[in-house]
């Protein structure tokens, strides 16, 4: 037997292969397949396994979650490369989903007259005359934990690639759980999607501690020192209240300045503005609980107030939008090219957005007031309400209807299934149509029905984000739609008896308020540790 190895070795690759082969010949078919099948694992090369981490990690980098996931159940090495932190601390980033601050221990994953809206102007008419998801818990489901294993893939330097950077000693601390942050998040979207949720109030009409009249507007908030978030509420009864979410108790009441509804109100960096039917802008410390300013140039009820790092942007009954610089509240612009009440404004850096009772939505130069864009009969009936993170603008509006638009393109989708004024029909989803990461050609477009429900009353109010738009409606209802292609996802009728008037929303939860003085929460997180997320 030596003697014939022997033999072997000191003969040519080609003269072993022809002896190897004339040797197959002898043989049955059967014993043929079986060392086919045997041989079948020497024939497979492991690319990427065989990479440098730094060349493997930037190949997983332009992979997409689902297909992380997958390669993290090939073997022990792809499982280590996938589940690499910078990868998933990239994944959050491109979501905009982050830790919060002071947690940084990863948890264990568990758990006129009475019936008028002074909030809303009128009409120019009045005043002239799946993706894909996997199940909820279907991501811990593909997930493996690591176990204790010496061939483990090293955080490396990637970002000269354009790849993911590996976390820092100087940065987050190595508890942040990147992957756990991910999964967190896509379970709240399953949530989302799934109408999967838990409906409480914090108050109703009658409550302890509560507003004694219909509430008009709420905006959640987190203090950016302690990453706390509350809740904070504007009623007709005068006063603004800040709500304990988790309690359901009021922490303090900010009253004493407005002599008229409070319409609206917008939080930010310490700071809360209120508009009120007086025509009043009290801009407050909401760590000493006083005003600071307050403004009375609007000679009409303020319907809308919103801040953002450089200047406060008011808009009123009045029909002029006005803008104040921080942190003097000096008066800087007014614009006043609408023609019947400013109902909404929305600000995201030197932009500014407005929709009217005329029909109207515009965009301005917030810096120097310059009409930029101005889509007339943008809806059928005068604008009741406005979101904007660009490059998209979201409006609610009295003809029970709700319109996103891409400002730089100007397509959109639209609740209505007749053709708009702007020659626009019902949902239309052709927005965020990106080529796919890992081939480069364009994604199929969703399948949306050709007559979903819509609201039937006025839409008072819109909200967006990424992912999703929630809105709020005088039919009692709120709605959340599916940001990119107008697909109606879950319709919420069990929680107000009356006109809704405002609604928020973060990654975990919606709120909501309105006529019947309920404030409703609608906790999409039930049974999933949210204490690390950033709100």
């Amino acid at each position: 037997m030596s003697s014939a190895r022997s033999n072997m070795k000191r003969q040519s690759v080609q003269e072993r292969e022809e002896a190897i082969l004339r040797l197959m010949l002898t043989l049955p078919r059967s014993s043929i397949a079986n060392i086919r099948r045997k041989m079948a694992s020497l024939l497979k090369v492991d690319i990427v396994g065989l990479l440098p981490d730094e060349v493997s990690l930037l190949i997983f980098s332009y992979l997409p979650w689902p297909s992380l996931l997958s390669c993290s159940l090939v073997n022990w090495r792809w499982r280590a490369l996938a589940n690499d932190p910078c990868l998933w601390r990239w994944l959050c980033k491109k979501y905009k989903w982050e830790w919060r601050e002071n947690h940084m221990v990863a948890p264990n994953q568990l758990l006129g007259g009475e019936d008028d809206d002074e909030g809303m102007g009128e009409d120019e008419e009045d005043v002239m005359v799946e993706q894909m998801l996997l199940e909820d818990s279907g991501f811990s489901s593909m997930v493996v934990d690591s176990p204790s294993n010496p061939q483990t893939a090293r955080s490396v330097s990637l970002s000269q690639f354009g790849a993911p950077a590996p976390l820092t000693q100087a940065g987050l601390s190595s508890s942040v759980d990147y992957k756990l942050l991910f999964r967190t998040h896509v379970q709240l979207e399953n949530r989302f999607r799934q109408k999967k949720y838990t409906l409480r109030t914090l108050q109703s009409r009658g409550s302890p501690n509560g507003h004694t009249n219909t509430i008009y507007c709420l905006q959640l908030y987190t203090y950016p020192d302690t990453s706390r978030q509350v809740l904070f509420t504007g009623s007709r009864d005068r006063t603004i209240r800040e709500w304990d979410i988790s309690t359901g108790t009021v922490i303090r009441v900010l009253k004493g300045r407005h002599e008229g509804s409070v319409l609206s109100i917008c939080a930010r960096n310490g700071l809360l503005a209120s508009g009120g039917s007086d025509g009043r802008v009290v801009v407050w410390d909401l760590h000493i609980g006083h005003p600071l300013s307050i403004l009375r140039d609007h000679v009409d009820s303020v319907l809308c107030v919103r801040f953002d790092d450089t200047r406060l942007v008011t808009c009123s009954k009045d029909r002029t939008i006005r803008t104040y610089t921080l942190p003097t509240f000096d008066a800087h612009l007014v614009l006043d090219d609408h023609r019947a009440a400013v109902n909404a404004v929305s600000i995201s850096d030197d932009l500014i957005v407005s929709g009217s009772g005329d029909r109207s939505m515009k965009l301005w130069d917030a810096t120097n007031g310059e009409l930029l864009q101005s889509h007339e009969n943008h809806h059928g009936r005068g604008l009741a309400a406005i979101d904007f993170s660009p490059p998209y603008v979201l409006s609610g509006s009295s003809d029970k209807h709700m319109k996103l638009m891409d400002l730089s393109s100007g397509l959109g989708w639209c609740t209505s299934p007749e053709p708009d004024p702007e020659g626009n029909t019902g949902p239309a989803p052709i927005l965020n149509r990106q080529p796919c990461e890992a081939c480069g050609g364009m994604p199929p477009l969703p399948k949306v029905p050709a007559h979903q429900p819509t609201h039937s009353d006025l839409v008072r109010s819109v909200a967006l984000n990424d992912s999703f738009v929630v809105s709020g409606s005088y039919d009692h209802t709120v709605k959340i739609w599916e940001r990119d292609s107008g697909k109606l996802l879950a319709d919420l009728k069990d929680g107000h008896t009356g006109r809704i008037f405002c609604v928020g929303f973060d990654h975990a939860k919606i709120v909501s308020c309105g006529e019947d003085q309920r404030i409703c929460v609608w906790d999409f997180s039930d049974g999933i540790d949210t204490s690390f997320l950033k709100f």
